[in-house]
């Protein structure tokens, strides 16, 4: 039976950047192997040379299986040239290189391993639902059609999370709520100002207006407060013409309890009449109280496994829980993953091998505590 980490390595090797995105290849490579092991697997296309997939083993009436839920694309790999082969899947001095090795192809094979090696044990038990998805690094968007589709995802007991953690179980993370704001005017010759109406300068009083806004909403203990900031701005056609349209890209954090309609709502009001608000990506936060005897597990798991004292944290990003979680019964969540947080998204990314072996000891005693295997 092949390993996590020669698995991470195959996957890796599926040049899974985003856009185009292209998980098809990389996607079928995993329903080959779970189908192989008796799962029963669904591969959903997602657009031209895409796909996703949902897949499941075992189920009893009384208790709802397991569910895991990891990405397969990847962010682009940057400017800056990379010292090792971003699809090669080297492993030099323990550590495993490329694109996606963290973020968070590690992790989609440390579930997808200790899934299948346990799996001819699941029948007759509760058994696991594994969603992976594509599109992720553009918001969302394949969790989000998966969250929509005419046929409803399967219901879980509980979700994992395997973005990348370092193998520290996180509890929740903060929603994103990212706006275009818009402002008009009306064109004439730069020579002639007065003929016109310049959107440039509506949105700079849109933004100086932006750095006073208060969310008025009680911190989170753990995740902290909102957050704002103004991303881009963009406005104009030619130095020489009064400015007819400007758009200012403005990203939100939110934490539990805030509602992101109130939220657009409330900047509607605040920015007045000479901007339009539109909506680029509504994710919600994720939270799970620590007191959840399954978090408890998972933090007992995480600490004999990895050697994590039962610290409670937050990721800094935000998952597909987002998306997944509500759409499969809101069940406790987890973030837990064995790449490392810091090197997402990063040139030269890598993830410790050793950490690929700790996280599918930890999803494996994961599904066999479910499960009672």
């Amino acid at each position: 039976m092949q390993s996590s980490v020669e698995l991470t390595q195959d996957l890796v090797r599926f040049n899974t950047i985003n856009p185009p995105g292209a998980e098809r290849a990389c996607a079928e490579r995993l329903a080959s192997l779970l189908e192989g092991a008796g799962f029963a697997v669904d591969l959903v296309p997602f657009g031209d040379g895409r796909a996703q997939l949902v897949a499941r083993i075992g189920g009893t009436t009384g208790k709802l299986p397991l569910g895991f839920t990891g990405h397969l694309d990847t962010v682009p790999l940057g400017a800056q040239s990379w010292s090792a082969d971003p699809f090669a899947a080297e492993i030099v001095d323990g550590r495993l290189y490329g694109r996606g090795s963290s973020d968070m192809k590690s992790g989609v094979a440390a579930f997808v391993a200790a899934c299948t090696a346990l799996a001819g044990k699941l029948a007759g038990t509760p058994g696991v639902v594994l969603l992976i998805t594509a599109g992720e690094e553009t918001g969302c968007t394949g969790a989000a059609a998966l969250a929509h589709a005419a046929t409803p995802l399967p219901q879980v007991g509980a979700l994992v999370v395997a973005e990348p953690t370092g193998n520290q179980a996180m509890v929740g993370h903060k929603g994103a709520l990212w706006l275009e704001a818009v402002t008009t005017g009306v064109t004439a010759h730069g020579s002639m100002p007065e003929k016109g109406i310049n959107a440039v300068y509506k949105a700079a009083r849109a933004i100086t207006a932006l750095q006073n806004f208060d969310f008025n909403f009680a911190r989170h203990d753990v995740l902290g407060g909102p957050t704002l900031n103004v991303g881009t701005i963009h406005g104009g056609l030619n130095i020489n013409s009064v400015p007819d349209r400007a758009a200012i890209g403005i990203d939100i954090r939110t934490i539990p309890g805030q509602s992101h309609a109130k939220i657009r709502d409330q900047l509607t009001s605040y920015l007045g009449d000479d901007v339009v608000l539109g909506t680029l990506l509504d994710a919600q936060s994720v939270w799970t109280s620590p007191n959840d005897p399954w978090i408890g597990e998972v933090f007992r798991i995480a600490r004999d496994v990895a050697g994590f004292a039962d610290d409670i944290a937050a990721a800094p990003y935000f998952t597909d829980a987002s998306v997944l979680t509500p759409a499969i019964g809101s069940p406790p969540t987890a973030i837990i993953g064995p790449g490392e947080l810091t090197l997402a998204h990063q040139t030269d990314e890598f993830c410790f091998v050793s950490r690929i072996e700790q996280a599918t000891e930890i999803y494996s005693r994961m599904i066999r505590h479910w499960s009672g295997i």
